[in-house]
């Protein structure tokens, strides 16, 4: 990366007011700009793929290798992509800001790019699991994207291991604690996602009604009452954002 475009605007936002409460909401868009597919997009991996069969817990107890094949190339992408100026600029304001990243995607580009606290609504790539009980932190672990995950490997309660994503039909385990940062933020930000996915886009519904809030992203939207509509990619949307935090 070079340096020069990841801290382009550090004087701009060595202006900010310091220490409030930054919840910032990502979604596939911001990834995007990464490299890495999108899922609803016309050419959206759910466009190309039946979501049933490749994530879902019915989809793997029919065709286990068939899901494992399908995630173990989505984590080595990942090994493929770095973070982009988006991601940068939203860990430099961690300098300036408390901020909590709640995120839908599940790949690691905004802990790669030095974000400190992120909370990650469907999972992680980086993460493998028991297909008997995904939430047992006793078989939780990290797992190297170059490694794939093969039949036959074993969690710690001695299921077959499983990425550890969330799939359709399955509980969304982290979304009390997200709707309770979006709840106690001074500022809240929507990145990237098109807030058709349930039930994270319905975070938006819990920002406090007097705090600021803005939705980055370049398509039309049904915007919500009370936010700020900056129609841009992640990356310059990002850019315009810190120029009108220093204005509030």
């Amino acid at each position: 990366m070079n340096e020069q475009f990841k801290y382009k605007h550090l004087p701009t936002i060595s202006n900010l007011p310091l220490r409030q409460k930054m919840v910032v909401l990502t979604g596939a868009g911001i990834s995007a700009e990464s490299g890495l597919t999108t899922f609803r997009d016309n050419n959206g991996l759910w466009k190309q793929h039946d979501a049933k069969k490749l994530a879902s817990a019915a989809g793997f107890h029919e065709n286990p290798q068939a899901v494992l094949d399908f995630y173990n190339h989505r984590r080595k992408q990942l090994l493929q992509v770095e973070p982009n100026h988006a991601h940068f600029l939203l860990a430099e304001l961690e300098k300036w800001h408390d901020v909590t990243i709640i995120t839908q995607n599940v790949d690691n580009l905004h802990e790669r790019a030095g974000n400190t606290h992120v909370i990650h609504l469907h999972g992680e790539l980086t993460k493998v699991t028991s297909s008997k009980d995904r939430l047992n932190p006793c078989c939780t672990k990290d797992y190297p994207l170059d490694k794939p995950i093969r039949l036959g490997d074993k969690a710690a309660d001695g299921s077959q291991l499983r990425p550890f994503i969330v799939w359709f039909g399955e509980y969304v385990y982290a979304m009390e604690v997200a709707m309770n940062y979006v709840k106690s933020a001074d500022i809240f930000v929507v990145i990237g996602t098109s807030l058709t996915v349930h039930p994270a886009a319905n975070l938006v519904e819990y920002a406090h009604p007097e705090v600021p809030k803005f939705i980055i992203e370049p398509n039309d939207l049904n915007i919500p009452n009370g936010y700020t509509h900056i129609k841009n990619s992640a990356t310059k949307g990002t850019e315009r954002l810190i120029d009108k935090l220093i204005t509030l």
